[in-house]
């Protein structure tokens, strides 16, 4: 079976995963295939996607390049990226030490950030009940690893190694919603370090084209 792009990326148009593969992607220049599964018709359970990804949720990737090589988990999936096509270190970084500093955070961000803002948003919008309690859990849970990045973020300009890498690239789509839309504060007077480093990320060209594209498939109709 031939291809026409390197990748095929199977993601949501909602979901905020996949946005940050396809973020790493345009950063890298890498040439893919978005499939956007229906969640509404459980397409992401269907076997056309299970066999390639048996948790069943997305995003997943295919490298047909690399033998249909298929990773699912966004993070996993950023780490392969870089590893196998970032020679110049464009968005990771060369130092031992220091690429184990990108995965303390990008386990970070898909044990902390993803989970709590995940529940944050859920509870706010979408549970068939109003349940306070999980509300006020999930919303300071949300609140806190934005202080852990601020914390950090006072002192040093990104995460990693002086330079954006994917490890501040993975926190782009979930702190994209914190700040729009899942927390009932004003997020760039609580957190103005966190705003600024987020507003850094969006201004640079992949990541705002990925971020328009996204914009203009979710628009109301």
């Amino acid at each position: 079976m031939s291809h026409g792009k390197q990748f095929t990326l199977y993601t949501n148009k909602k979901g905020p995963n996949g946005w940050k593969v396809a973020i790493v992607l345009e950063e890298l220049g890498l040439a893919y295939e978005p499939v956007y599964l229906d969640f509404g018709k459980g397409e992401q359970k269907a076997p056309a996607h299970t066999k390639h990804n048996p948790n069943g949720r997305i995003p997943t990737l295919i490298d047909h390049a690399n033998g249909d090589y298929t990773l699912w988990e966004s993070d996993a999936i950023l780490y392969y990226l870089v590893e196998k096509y970032d020679p110049e270190h464009k968005v990771s970084v060369a130092d031992a030490g220091e690429r184990f500093q990108v995965l303390q955070w990008l386990f970070f961000q898909a044990s902390g950030q993803g989970p709590y803002f995940g529940q944050a948003l859920w509870f706010k919008f979408y549970h068939s009940e109003t349940l306070p309690s999980a509300q006020e859990r999930y919303q300071k849970e949300t609140k806190r690893v934005l202080g852990v990045l601020e914390g950090v973020l006072a002192k040093q300009d990104t995460l990693v190694g002086g330079k954006i890498t994917i490890a501040d690239l993975s926190f782009i789509p979930w702190n994209d919603m914190a700040i729009n839309s899942i927390l009932d504060i004003d997020v760039a007077a609580e957190y103005p370090v966190v705003t600024a480093w987020h507003k850094k990320l969006v201004e640079r060209p992949a990541a705002k084209k990925v971020l328009e594209v996204r914009a203009a498939m979710n628009a109301p109709a």
